[in-house]
């Protein structure tokens, strides 16, 4: 798929999916590398029957992870909408109902662990009875992290939607010192084994969520908790967003089940523990794909509340020229390391469970890119929430080819057929999103951007909108005759044009001026003009620091009347102006 070339937005949008990447990766990583450190400690100082334990687990995470994320990508969604038009109160709204909604959650599920384990009701996972002892133990320190776990996964969206990635960084250290701390003292130390492994992780949780939680505490974020805001459609609309989304979870636990029961019954418990080794320290680089998507998720979102139809083909485009290669490379370095990655866990060349490993090590990051695209039009589609094409993807992805691939393979080639499973639906998912889009368009795609099948309706044609980037003074000179002219050929009258044409040069100019001298990095003004019926509506971006126009266009200097006159002119003039500053991207946004 070949986009056309690089223009000043999809610079912008570059630099900003990369600039808050890092802070997603790491976020997203936290939980992988507290179950590597505790896997760690599982099968050098436990055994083998503390990685089955997680291994059997697993399905279950990934239940309380589909609701996790359903609450986290419907708030982030419909968080972005709101942004993208300016409305804070109702995104306050959304963060409150939020964080009482998944609390609600948190606290059932804690109850229907603590049951399932106590009575020993976890035979549906597990039939094994000495497996199943191990399991139950894990369960029940497991059920003192499940508020944490999930309150962590919503405050880390708004703290990224607030730009706090220092906040992030600081809480990911702190969970990471607190898992060696805590592991040290229950698993060495105090020999609880599985019981002490889960409570470790569950511990360390609780001490993200105190750093995130300072955050809001203090009162400086931009949302703020209210319960007299919360409003039960918005709840509504969360949940069909983000259920979406969150299915994929649940069919991945499903799969994770199916899967269990195929190993133990061709190849054994040795099989499981093999898979959930390799799963787990893979899981610290599948944070990587996932920060990918949860930061295209963001920008899509708050595109789709400004009706940016460009943003949407931009971040499609940075998907498939950087991400796709970059996750490409990532998994043949991964793939060089299989012997070694398994070390870390098994010794003995000779054993069964150390061969299994190596081949997942192998075979297992070969479905990350193939996943990366797959993602990416799964969130496309569940910003718009398009039901049908998410559900059909995540069915796909999580059961069908998956399961199938493997119960047609594992009887003749063991747990080979389980990790080539993986890679054929990945192979078997790209002519699916080509096939989906002809349906769509009810004829072959003429433009890989034809291939996204946005909604004909969504956005401005490109007749009716005009894209500048300046990066210096001597750019802004021609803005306003250049915007001017071109709202005079949408058939606006001259003084209409002339007023967008000066607005644009003053407020770009204002930009260029003060904002690009702030500090040190190269920066850059994007300007829009969007021609739809008979609105002409003009849109600002800069990646410089923080600056409110509103606020200077209340300066009068007694001693300068003419001080800011530029910036009071607009205000006075045109029919709207909002100024807001999310994902650290200033953004002005002028209907005249």
């Amino acid at each position: 798929m070949s986009f056309k070339a690089e223009t000043g937005n999809s610079a912008i949008v570059r630099k900003t999916l990369f600039r808050l990447l890092p802070a997603q990766i790491m976020l997203a990583s936290s939980s992988a590398l507290t179950v590597i450190i505790s896997s760690l400690f599982a099968g050098n100082v436990i055994g083998p029957e503390a990685m089955t334990a997680v291994g059997l687990y697993s399905p279950v995470n990934m239940l309380i992870g589909a609701l996790t994320l359903m609450m986290v990508s419907g708030s982030q969604i419909l968080c972005g909408r709101y942004m993208g038009k300016n409305q804070l109160e109702q995104t306050g709204a959304v963060f409150t109902l939020d964080l009482v909604t998944t609390l609600t959650a948190a606290a059932v599920i804690i109850l229907i662990l603590l049951l399932g384990a106590g009575l020993n009701l976890t035979v549906w996972i597990c039939a094994d009875a000495a497996a199943r002892a191990y399991l139950n133990l894990y369960i029940i320190g497991q059920a003192a992290g499940v508020i944490p776990l999930m309150m962590t996964q919503q405050l880390a969206a708004f703290l990224s939607l607030e730009n706090q990635n220092r906040r992030t960084t600081a809480g990911v250290a702190v969970l990471l010192a607190a898992t060696l701390l805590f592991n040290y003292l229950f698993v060495v130390r105090m020999h609880a084994g599985t019981l002490g492994l889960a409570l470790a992780a569950s511990l360390s949780q609780w001490a993200l969520l105190s750093v995130q939680a300072g955050y809001f505490l203090s009162g400086k974020s931009k949302v703020k908790f209210k319960r007299s805001s919360m409003r039960r459609h918005d709840a509504v609309e969360i949940i069909l967003l983000g259920a979406a989304g969150s299915i994929s979870y649940c069919w991945q636990a499903l799969r994770g089940l199916v899967l269990n029961n195929l190993i133990l019954q061709y190849v054994g418990s040795a099989g499981v523990s093999a898979l959930a080794t390799a799963n787990t320290l893979l899981s610290v680089f599948w944070a990587v794909p996932a920060g990918m998507i949860a930061v295209s998720r963001m920008l899509m979102s708050v595109a789709v509340g400004e009706e940016d139809r460009q943003t949407l083909i931009d971040v499609m485009k940075n998907m498939i020229r950087r991400f796709v290669p970059l996750t490409a490379v990532m998994a043949v370095c991964l793939a060089a390391c299989a012997v070694t990655f398994t070390r870390l866990y098994y010794r003995d060349a000779a054993a069964p469970v150390y061969q299994m490993t190596v081949q997942g090590f192998r075979l297992l990051p070969l479905c990350m890119p193939l996943s990366v695209i797959c993602m990416h039009f799964v969130g496309l589609n569940q910003v718009f929430g398009k039901q049908l094409p998410v559900n059909l993807l995540s069915l796909l992805d999580g059961v069908v080819f998956v399961a199938g691939f493997s119960a047609l393979l594992t009887p003749a080639w063991g747990l080979r057929g389980v990790y080539i499973a993986n890679i054929l639906n990945g192979l078997c998912l790209l002519p699916v999103i080509f096939c989906y889009a002809c349906l769509h368009r009810r004829r072959l795609p003429e433009t890989p951007e034809a291939v996204l099948a946005l909604p004909d309706t969504f956005g401005a044609e490109d007749g009716d909108r005009m894209d500048m980037t300046m990066a210096s003074m001597e750019e802004v000179v021609n803005v306003a005759q250049q915007v001017g002219a071109f709202c005079r050929t949408k058939g606006f009258d001259e003084r209409k044009s002339e007023l967008a044409g000066l607005a644009m040069e003053e407020m770009a100019g204002n930009v260029v001026a003060h904002g690009f001298r702030k500090d040190s990095k190269k920066h850059a003004v994007d300007i829009r003009v969007v021609c739809k019926a008979d609105d002409l509506i003009l849109r600002i971006r800069d990646d410089c620091v923080p600056f409110d126009p509103e606020e200077r266009s209340r300066i009068v200097d007694p001693e300068d009347i003419t001080k800011n006159i530029g910036i009071r002119m607009i205000y006075g003039l045109a029919e709207q102006v909002r100024y807001q500053n999310m994902l650290g991207l200033n953004v002005l946004t002028i209907r005249m």
